[in-house]
Parts: structure tokens; sequence; C-alpha cells
């Protein structure tokens, strides 16, 4: 079942009642997990470019979509590489910062993919 996002506030996500202090990846499925950040910091020096490896990591078979939230300055961005990743696998991402983001997953009726950079 997938999971209600509650709030966010800078440097937190509430999601099903639970507060995290750090980026979620959240399946397909609802099971929610701790962004794996490093993934694109090794390649761009910051977690703000998700990089092809961090793609790789995030996609799931069958996904038709991910919802990123950017942040609450909208600063997240996929690399080339990931955009092109993504779009061969005809999974539609949209971006949008993490307030916006998380209504659209809210209102989002098939199974996506979320993930929610939660602080700039």
């Amino acid at each position: 079942m997938k999971p209600r996002i509650d709030k966010t506030e800078f440097g937190s996500i509430t999601i099903d009642g639970e507060t995290y202090e750090h980026d979620v990846l959240i399946r397909p499925g609802g099971k929610v997990k701790k962004r794996k950040k490093k993934l694109s910091k090794e390649v761009y020096g910051t977690s703000h470019v998700v990089s092809l490896a961090e793609a790789e990591h995030v996609f799931r078979k069958k996904a038709r979509k991910l919802i990123i939230g950017s942040g609450h300055a909208g600063n997240v961005r996929l690399s080339d590489e990931a955009k092109k990743f993504f779009a061969k696998r005809k999974c539609e991402v949209v971006i949008m910062p993490t307030p916006q983001a998380i209504r659209l997953w809210n209102d989002e009726a098939e199974d996506a993919i979320g993930l929610f950079h939660v602080t700039c």
C-alpha cells in the first residue's frame, strides 16, 4: 500500500506518522528507505544531481512514474545520463519542490516511485 506523506519541513519529512530527518526513497509497494545520496555525491560532489548509478538504484521494473521532491528551494535535478536512463525505460519523471511533490504523491493513483530531498 502506498504510504501517505503527512508533511515536510526543512530537514524532515513525515510519512504515515513517522518523521525522517534525511532524504527518502519510497519504493513501489510502499517501503520507505533512506536515499543513497552517496551514489550521486561520488560522481558530482553533491546530492543535487542524480547520477546514473543512483537512477539505476532507484528504478524498478515496470515503474511508469518517478516523483522527485527536489528540495524546498528546488535544487535537485537529473543528470543527462539519468534522464536518458528513465526515458529509455519509459518512466515519466516529475521534478518539483518537495512541498508540491508531496501533494502530487498523495494524489497519485498509480504505483509510483518517490524520491524526496528534505533540505535545500
